[in-house]
């Protein structure tokens, strides 16, 4: 599951392939989830129509 996790697979949806609630997921595997602050900042930045967000990368 963190490698679903990790590969940017949404919380909601790795919790009803795996049969958790999100909340149980996070609970257990948020320890897991690793190097996707970068990524979340340019998606934001992108929705925002901006350039790289301030404090990215």
């Amino acid at each position: 599951m963190s490698t679903w996790l990790n590969s940017g697979v949404p919380a909601p949806q790795v919790a009803e392939w795996a049969g958790h609630s999100v909340n149980v997921l996070l609970r257990v595997y948020a320890k897991c989830i690793v190097g996707q602050e970068d990524a979340a900042r340019r998606r934001i930045a992108e929705a925002l129509g901006e350039g790289e967000p301030e404090g990215g990368r």
